[in-house]
């Protein structure tokens, strides 16, 4: 592990933008992590703004309550996948992991009779042997990832095969207790306002003494006004979003689940040694090494993160659909998920990249498959669209953080 003091700075500083004038000068202030969602953040709101008037079915509540619970199985697969791109690898085979998943859940709990807890324990132990499996073979014979796990995706899509048996389908009984939290699960108004209370109140608690160690320490720290306007502006958005969709079902357990694992890896990339090492592996491996980072443990961590949140994202998409298939996890699934960690700011080179990128992107990509839909056009449209909004979302990345990728 490397120490704190060793930790790679957030981003470079490239010379370029000391002569790009006032705007060089705003972009060389902002941390990465904002940096990167500048454009992911602009997408999203045009991509709302343009379906809204197109559409004014589209930004009803209705609709984004459907958005939100669309979004959360994918947005746990691409949660995983940023964790493997940070550390400069790839996982092709994060859709036939879910979908396979999504057949043990069915199978073990419906024709196995098993209780609901072991067959989704028993389907997130699939994930994590998976990742095992990948970072021994990419750590310890050099495997590349790419390959390897595109060799994963063509096994575990037949693993699946197998799973479900000639029937090639397994329904899931409503009254599951699966089903019943993914399709029927909400939080009461109550529990949503004391749950933006707790949010709100956690994260003036945190800045608060980020802030008062830092002024300890002597180094700069965040305005108090900054800070206020940070706090008011999170506590704006999320009791709109508390208001406008409890004007409808209001918000699925699922995407609290979804969230609240979004903010878990966030604090673990960014408050701790691991999440430091994982960035400094992605960055430079050499380096890395260097400092002593673990290089091959932090790496095999990633691969098991990753597959157990594919796993997980198979599990909650059974849940919702109330079935697993043979088309449970197709392709859709993995190339959704991997457009999804890209368009929300990851850098396919590792070292950049943040738990967030994972719901952005996620949003985004609902978003435009919510609103195609809403127009009637069609699945190849549908592709496209999204096909040139992930090369948009690069190219803004790029020409922001002021230096090509190789």
């Amino acid at each position: 592990m490397i120490p704190a003091s060793a930790s790679p700075p957030l981003r470079p500083h490239p010379a370029a933008h000391e002569s790009d004038g006032p705007w060089g000068r705003l972009l060389s202030r902002l941390p990465d992590r904002e940096l990167g969602m500048l454009p992911v953040f602009g997408a999203l709101l045009l991509i709302w703004a343009v379906f809204g008037i197109l559409n004014p079915a589209f930004l009803s509540a209705e609709n984004l309550v459907n958005l939100t619970l669309q979004s959360a199985p994918t947005g746990v697969i691409a949660l995983g996948v940023v964790l493997v791109l940070l550390v400069g690898q790839i996982d092709l085979s994060v859709g036939s992991v879910s979908g396979l998943a999504a057949a043990v859940v069915a199978v073990t709990t419906v024709l196995r009779d098993w209780p609901v807890a072991a067959g989704i324990l028993l389907a997130l132990a699939v994930g994590v042997c998976v990742g095992l499996g990948y970072g021994f073979l990419a750590t310890r014979l050099g495997l590349p990832s790419f390959v390897l796990t595109l060799a994963g995706l063509l096994v575990f899509a037949g693993v699946q095969l197998h799973v479900l048996g000639p029937r090639g389908s397994v329904n899931l009984p409503f009254e599951s207790g699966l089903v019943r939290f993914v399709q029927q699960g909400f939080l009461s108004p109550l529990a949503a306002w004391l749950l933006v209370a707790g949010v709100i109140a956690a994260v003036t608690a945190v800045q608060l003494v980020e802030r008062s160690r830092r002024v300890r320490a002597e180094l700069p720290r965040v305005s108090t006004t900054r800070l206020i306007l940070r706090t008011a502006a999170l506590a704006a958005l999320l009791s709109a979003t508390v208001a406008y969709l409890g004007t409808a079902r209001g918000i699925g357990y699922s995407v609290v689940l979804f969230v609240s694992l979004v903010v878990a890896v966030d604090v673990l990339l960014r408050r701790t040694r691991w999440g430091r090492s994982v960035r400094a592996v992605g960055g430079d491996r050499r380096s890395a090494l260097l400092m002593g980072v673990s290089v091959r443990r932090v790496t095999v961590s990633c691969f098991v993160a990753c597959s157990t949140f594919a796993a997980l994202g198979g599990v909650l998409a059974a849940g919702r659909l109330a079935a697993a298939n043979q088309g449970t996890g197709g392709a859709e699934t993995y190339l959704t998920a991997i457009a999804a960690a890209v368009i929300g700011g990851t850098s396919l080179y590792g070292g950049r990249g943040s738990a967030w990128s994972a719901l952005l992107g996620v949003l985004v990509i609902t978003s435009l498959s919510s609103g195609l839909t809403l127009l009637n056009l069609d699945t190849a449209t549908r592709w496209i669209v999204t096909g040139l909004v992930l090369v948009l979302a690069l190219t803004a990345d790029t020409l922001l953080r002021g230096h090509r990728s190789p």
